[in-house]
């Protein structure tokens, strides 16, 4: 069984290779940018389909990526399939979070339904039985899988002294975290450490963030935001606390440098925008570095897929930007990687709310 599941990671990744070289990335954002309308961009993404709006264009843009990795991971077995598959939780997590800020300001299941994703069925949520909850608790007691329940959990005590769907947000993604680390861990010792490197830099990513917007923008506490710590990353436990307790957001995100950002911002005083385009730039950077460097096996397979979700995250953009007319050079500015972090998203790369 070990080599043919050898056998079948080089020839997946071999493929992968392949398909690299047809993604949006560099000159070809560039170009894309300079479409001007949504139809015009859907047909040059999906030739043989036609969209006319932005929704749908986005909604297939998020399932053509599910899809994929649904694929890979159905081809390989063990530890290596078990890690890709988890991958594709992301998506449900994404929809979770747009059930919890439906939750938290009372909106109808009928009027979040349209921002929710449609997936696979073993993706999908029981969207009835989390829309009757009445309380966070009973929100997250019928919530599965239990890592993600366990994360959710997390953020009760917060939420119910200050309701907000940060809390929530913030629990899920450390549920989401927690077992994506807990998985690579996992991996034979020939493919741990790449996989790890990447998965370490986004929950860094995910630290910094709680630091930057919530410390710093919304002034929450330190105990209350140290919850959400995922353990087994660059930045320790420790580190992340003493981030929490800075007096600046500069000084907090120096403790960052060489863990979820390379260096500091260029000018000025960093803001949480400028922070987290400098984290998911060593993200695409890591996922690159690692997909050159370990040219066949898991590496490069996970490496594609987190080039991917940079991919998915720029199309996104892009399709709004391009629906409310903004110039191609100041939407170019708005893709990852990005030189300079003005108008940065305010949210982590993700599932679009579409």
């Amino acid at each position: 069984m070990a080599p043919r599941t050898a056998t079948d990671l080089d020839f997946i990744a071999a493929r992968l290779h392949g398909r690299r070289s047809r993604l949006a990335e560099a000159e070809r954002l560039d170009e894309l940018c300079r479409i001007r309308t949504v139809p015009e961009l859907a047909r040059v993404l999906f030739p043989e389909s036609r969209f006319l709006t932005a929704t749908p264009l986005q909604r297939v843009l998020v399932l053509d990526q599910v899809e994929e990795i649904s694929t890979i991971a159905s081809k390989i077995g063990g530890s290596s399939g078990r890690f890709l598959d988890w991958l594709r939780m992301r998506f449900r997590v994404e929809n979770v979070k747009v059930l919890v800020r439906g939750f938290s300001s009372g909106m109808a299941l009928r009027d979040l339904q349209p921002h929710l994703v449609p997936l696979p069925d073993d993706l999908a949520l029981n969207l009835e039985v989390l829309a009757s909850a009445g309380t966070i608790e009973a929100f997250a007691a019928v919530l599965d899988p239990e890592t993600l329940r366990a994360g959710l959990e997390r953020a009760i005590e917060p939420y119910n002294k200050r309701p907000r769907p940060f809390f929530p947000e913030a629990g899920l993604d450390h549920g989401y975290l927690t077992e994506l680390l807990a998985r690579a861990r996992a991996l034979p010792r020939a493919h741990r450490d790449d996989v790890l490197g990447i998965a370490r830099q986004e929950a860094d990513t995910f630290h910094l963030a709680l630091v930057a917007r919530g410390r710093f923008s919304y002034d929450l506490a330190p105990d209350t935001l140290h919850r959400f710590h995922v353990p087994g990353t660059r930045i320790s436990g420790q580190q992340f606390r003493q981030m929490l307790r800075a007096e600046t957001l500069a000084e907090a995100a120096a403790t960052a440098v060489g863990a979820a950002i390379d260096a500091m911002p260029a000018e000025g005083g960093p803001d949480a925008a400028a922070l987290e385009t400098l984290a998911w730039n060593r993200y695409y950077r890591l996922a690159n570095r690692t997909f050159r460097r370990s040219h066949m096996g898991l590496g490069a397979v996970v490496a594609y897929a987190a080039i991917r979700r940079i991919e998915l995250a720029n199309l996104i953009t892009l399709v709004e930007g391009i629906r409310t007319r903004v110039p191609p050079d100041a939407l170019r500015q708005r893709l990852i990687p990005r030189a300079e972090p003005s108008e940065a998203p305010a949210r982590l790369p993700g599932v679009a709310r579409v």
